[in-house]
């Protein structure tokens, strides 16, 4: 035990004489990582909810989503700087702390990440320097003077303004489209280092293996040199380089070359470790900065594009806010890092950071999964004052700078850029990054957010960059998706356009404390998001994913074992890719795997086109399913390619006997079918379980976007038509019932026709069979301009429980967004969620496409729809827009089978304006459709 004792003791010793003579940059926390570790701090909020007592907070965190103070979105002040009603308490922070006594005649500072927003700091009563202004950015005070060391505690006090005494701080960060938090919201914590130490340092790593980096002491030091030591992620030394720090001087400019570095793209995220170490005139290494780079060029070319290590890239990017429903801005380094994988998931190559720089951890996420980064000065419409704006840009470049994924510097957001700031980036910034300004045009960059498809094609013609850091608004289900295939196929044809940036990544939907934790969104404004406030797949994830994914596969029309393959990698060849096949047969609802295996990737280069092989389809084989995999093993897409229709589904009969029509009733075995003698549409089914209440059908219905003219446009003749652009009108059919009759058909079926004229349906012939079942042949007539146009049935939908179908899916499609969903067998229980208000995906109704069956489960029973054809498209009732109704009010059609299908807006452009499939459709002459009905 003694020995034991002594061992501890010395081992003690040991690592008390390593910190004393550390040479390393040491942290200490005084707060937590994120929302997952908070530290209680003692606390004191001066209005709202729980104020006007000292209690305890959780640090760092946002104040709202703890209990404290007033929640506000920043739209409703917009354009104000001191408004009249604004929430404007403050917060009062109080902690005790250590720190080691080998500490002392160090440089000691005090870090704050980001804290919202006006700062005022005390250390041990004094004050840890002047008060900052601004949300987003790194505090850091000098406090070797102000701490104690050993056993003595040092207190800390802190007061937060939610609201700023600058004018332009406010403009630029509290008025803007986006909740409005207070609070400490980032870390805190307390940096040691030598006393003589590196303040800072500015890496340019370039493509060609040059290695130039920009290294400040924080004093003067003769005779001193900088080390520079270069490692592989392994530890492994690549190079060694020792600069003199110019006489007289604080500064080193370090110059070497590395021998063919392994290079940094998003799709090649290589790194490498850098020790930077000073040495003082004895040889003595007086501090050690470690940090992580990589090797890359960045070239605008003017009128050209964006290139990346020489070579031309095209961004797939999107917004991101930092934000989690329970915890608002405050987040864990693993939610950060879970970002950057949800938006690899998707196949996006970029993210720009709105509006504001982000946790250090996504940072390092980007670069080491590999994602290029636009850095954004806070600005929405407003922006920051001269003075001010300056010490904030310092504070986020030196931050930021030595990171491979930031590409470019943003000046704020539309219009929230002050031009004299312009040049204060490239200050701290040694490799002078691009700077932008986003809906603007400058750097050779024209970035106008939410153009028509028209008007980016005009766009395109012009003679800059176009890459717009704003497109498809991805409103509830509008969006993002929909209509991104016309896009996307647009911007890879014009050589002059960069890609884009999608808005936004998440629904930014808070949980309310003060309203039992329902989540508000603040009706449209926070609904943005490809996913929900907790990260739920909308259907518009797996669009962007298909049409997004680098790697694209198609089917020949003679397929025998070879696919398609097109390369879309800026950098990668298909050579790292695999290829996992299944034939699979569908055996009713169950899915058989007939044969699979696994393909390596042929040697197609970036950009080109080839050909993979895999073994031919068996004979029983209905489908193919085929993933492709990346170099890292991640899934960029799975396809399903019919091969053939699957089996008709066998449906448990009725007790057989052959029909007999009686009046308007047809009886079936014990299955009874009713048509109405008025319009002879089907009434109700009933079997010897229960009755089926259909209340008419088929009926024929045809319909437009109400603002629209009979030849399509807008319709400007109609002073209320800009109120209708949501709303569709029905075309009437002016058609009359003409009589039902019957005929005996093939194999004991009983063929019941129901004849119509001069109008748009012609026919609905039922044949009914023995067993109960009844097929269904129909024909109408249209000719017209139609958003929406088929036959419907009107079932209850108070009735329906939930649905399984073998057909695209499990999500809806709309006529511009039909990417996204496979063939496969799919099922989910009804559900009516309100979008913005409520996150269950996928939505049980909508428009579904390639149908070859679907059983509806109903409080009455199953009723079984194969169509005759999967060309047509079966429509589930009434898909649901956001309470507000902002983009759609669509047509109540019932269970329907549908020819023409709706295009969905986004919340800036209407549906014509997202490209040619979302334009409406001439209907022109006679369409004949069938669908077989089952009841159990």
């Amino acid at each position: 035990m003694k020995k034991i004792l002594i061992s501890a003791l010395s081992l003690f010793a040991a690592m008390t004489s390593m910190a004393q003579s550390s040479v390393y940059t040491q942290r200490q926390y005084l707060s937590g990582r994120g929302s997952d570790d908070m530290v209680q701090w003692d606390f004191f909020c001066t209005g709202g909810n729980n104020s006007g007592k000292w209690t305890k907070i959780g640090v760092p965190s946002c104040w709202e989503l703890q209990g404290f103070g007033n929640y506000q979105y920043g739209m409703k002040f917009y354009g104000k700087a001191f408004p009249d009603g604004i929430a404007d308490e403050k917060g009062m922070y109080k902690y005790e702390f250590t720190l080691p006594e080998e500490w002392a005649n160090h440089h000691i500072e005090l870090v704050f990440e980001a804290s919202m927003t006006d700062t005022e700091v005390k250390i041990n009563k004094r004050k840890a320097g002047s008060m900052h202004q601004g949300a987003f950015y790194r505090i850091t005070y000098d406090v070797s003077d102000r701490v104690f060391f050993g056993k003595k505690k040092n207190l800390l006090e802190v007061t937060v303004s939610k609201e700023s005494t600058n004018a332009g701080v406010n403009l630029a960060e509290r008025r803007a489209d986006y909740w409005n938090f207070g609070g400490i919201f980032r870390p805190v914590f307390i940096v040691c280092k030598p006393a003589i130490n590196i303040e800072r340092t500015a890496i340019d790593a370039k493509a060609d293996g040059t290695f130039n980096a920009y290294v400040l002491l924080n004093h003067t030091l003769e005779d001193a040199k900088v080390k520079t030591t270069i490692s592989d992620m392994s530890g492994k030394k690549v190079a060694e380089n020792t600069t003199d720090v110019r006489t007289g001087g604080n500064e080193a400019n370090v110059s070497f070359s590395v021998k063919s570095p392994k290079l940094w793209t998003a799709e090649t995220p290589n790194r490498y470790k850098v020790s930077f170490a000073l040495i003082d005139k004895n040889g003595k290494t007086l501090h050690i900065e470690q940090d992580k780079f990589g090797f890359r060029t960045i070239e605008t070319r003017a009128g050209d594009g964006l290139y990346i290590n020489g070579k031309k890239v095209n961004i797939r990017g999107v917004n991101r806010h930092s934000f989690w429903p329970e915890t608002g801005r405050t987040l864990t380094p693993q939610r950060n890092i879970d970002d950057v994988k949800l938006m690899k998931a998707m196949n996006m190559n970029a993210v720009r950071l709105s509006h504001y720089p982000a946790d250090p951890e996504f940072y390092d996420a980007c670069d080491s999964l590999g994602l290029y980064v636009m850095d954004e000065l806070s600005g929405w419409h407003g922006h920051h004052e001269t003075i001010n704006g300056q010490k904030l840009i310092r504070e986020m470049v030196i931050r930021d700078v030595n990171h491979p994924s930031i590409i470019w510097w943003s000046n704020g957001n539309e219009k929230g850029w002050n031009t004299e700031l312009d040049g204060e980036f490239h200050k701290w910034d040694i490799q002078k990054r691009p700077v932008l300004h986003p809906q603007g045009n400058f750097s050779g960059y024209e970035t106008m957010h939410y153009r028509s498809y028209g008007e980016s094609e005009e766009y395109m013609r012009k003679p800059e960059i176009f890459m717009p850091t704003e497109f498809l608004h991805a409103l509830y289900d509008g969006g993002a998706g929909a209509g991104l295939y016309d896009y996307w196929e647009l911007m890879r044809s014009w050589p002059r356009c960069a890609g884009g940036f999608i808005w936004a990544l998440v629904d930014e939907g808070v949980v309310r404390t003060d309203m039992n934790g329902m989540i508000d969104n603040v009706g449209n404004y926070g609904a943005d998001g490809i996913v929900g406030p907790h990260r739920e797949k909308e259907g518009s994830y797996y669009t962007v994913k298909q049409i997004w994914s680098p790697v694209q596969i198609s089917m020949p029309d003679n397929f025998n074992g070879t696919l398609n393959v097109e390369n879309r990698y800026n950098f990668l060849s298909l050579k790292g890719c695999k290829f996992d096949y299944s034939y699979v047969k569908y055996d009713g609802a169950e899915t058989k795997t007939v044969k699979q295996g696994t393909v390596n990737g042929a040697d197609i280069a970036a950009d080109s086109k080839g050909e993979i092989k895999i073994p031919a389809a068996p004979d029983n084989a209905d489908a193919l399913s085929i993933k492709a995999t990346d170099q890292y093993g991640e899934e960029l897409y799975t396809w399903v390619f019919k091969l053939k229709d699957a089996d008709k589904l066998q449906v448990k009969a009725a007790k057989a006997g052959k029909p007999v029509m009686n009046g308007n009733t047809v009886k079936a075995g014990n299955v009874t079918y009713t048509f109405s003698e008025t319009d002879g549409t089907l009434s109700s089914v009933t079997t010897g379980k229960s009755e089926y209440k259909f209340n008419g059908g088929p009926k024929f219905f045809a319909y437009r976007r109400a603002d629209r003219s009979f030849d399509q446009f807008y319709n400007h003749d109609d002073p209320e038509a800009e109120k209708k652009k949501t709303t569709y009108t029905a075309y009437e059919d002016q058609g009359t019932f003409a009589g039902l009759s019957c005929k005996d058909g093939q194999n004991d079926t009983l063929i019941v026709t129901a004849d119509y004229k001069l109008g748009s349906l012609q026919k609905a012939e039922w044949r009914i069979a023995p067993d109960g079942g009844a097929r269904l042949v129909y024909t109408y007539n249209f000719n017209g301009v139609v958003d929406l146009m088929g036959v419907m049935f009107n079932l209850p939908e108070s009735d329906v429980l939930s649905k399984q179908w073998l057909g695209h899916g499990p999500y809806r499609v709309w006529k511009n967004r039909l990417h996204g969903p496979q063939l496969g067998v799919w099922s989910n229980e009804y559900n009516d969620p309100v979008p913005g208000e409520s996150f269950t995906y996928p939505e049980f109704k909508g428009y579904f496409a390639g149908v070859q069956w679907m059983k509806l489960k109903t409080k009455n029973g199953t009723i079984t729809l194969q169509p005759g054809t999967d060309k047509e498209y079966v429509g589930v009732y009434q898909p649901r827009d956001g309470r507000d109704q902002l983009l759609y009010t669509l047509p109540e059609t019932g269970i329907s089978m549908m020819q023409v299908i709706p295009a969905v807006r986004n919340k800036v452009n209407t549906t014509d304006l997202n490209g040619p499939s979302a334009q409406p459709v001439w209907a022109r002459g006679s369409y004949t459709g069938e669908v077989t009905l089952h009841f159990e």
